[in-house]
């Protein structure tokens, strides 16, 4: 038993803080190539891995949801990809072994690729059409360049160094709030409201 509660408000407060510190910092060119790569596209493809996968599969719930075309790359029904599709991943390093190797044959397919992440130096930012740098204020990825997968298989991923936003915490946090802001972006251009939205929801549960 401890002695005293930490202090969860406090911490919510360090991650409201932390989100606007990295609105103040994104670069408009960034966000405006993804935005508009967004209202154009035909098709669009999610990927990433760990819980970024979860941010990505949010991401590609709320575009279904403003009538997009959108599929969650490695589910079984996922269609094959053609020249003009949109791939967009979500990746705090941009190292990912399977998630770059994706991306890598999206290109050769003539597809194009969107990068979220927190590491503009990397290789699927290399490979990327469009990137949009969300930091590392916590300085997670500078200090550790393993990939995801090797992180998952030493045990990195149970590491407590810091208490506030652990491992890519803050990225995945901030992934999130970009993505929903993007959402927002493109209910207003396309002139969506909720209730349009609503009524794309499940209706079979």
């Amino acid at each position: 038993m401890i002695d005293e509660i930490p202090d969860i408000p406090a911490y919510m407060l360090q991650m409201a803080e932390s989100i606007k510190k990295t609105a103040d910092l994104l670069q408009k060119v960034e966000t405006s190539a993804f935005f508009d790569r967004m209202l154009t596209a035909n098709r669009v493809y999610v990927a990433g891995a760990g819980r970024s996968g979860i941010i990505a599969r949010a991401f590609a719930l709320r575009l279904l949801h403003l009538g997009y075309d959108v599929y969650m790359v490695g589910e079984t029904i996922t269609p094959a990809l053609k020249p003009g599709d949109t791939l967009v991943v979500f990746s705090g390093s941009g190292e990912t072994h399977s998630v770059a190797s994706i991306c890598e044959t999206v290109k050769e397919l003539g597809g194009s690729v969107c990068l979220i992440t927190a590491s503009t130096d990397s290789r699927m930012s290399r490979i990327a059409d469009c990137v949009v740098n969300l930091g590392d204020l916590t300085g997670y990825y500078q200090g550790d360049k393993s990939t995801y997968e090797v992180r998952q298989v030493t045990g990195q991923y149970r590491s407590v160094s810091s208490a506030f936003a652990p491992l890519g915490t803050l990225f995945e946090t901030l992934a999130l709030v970009f993505s929903d802001a993007v959402i927002s972006a493109l209910m207003e251009a396309k002139k969506e409201g909720a209730g349009e939205l609503q009524r794309r929801l499940t209706n079979m549960e």
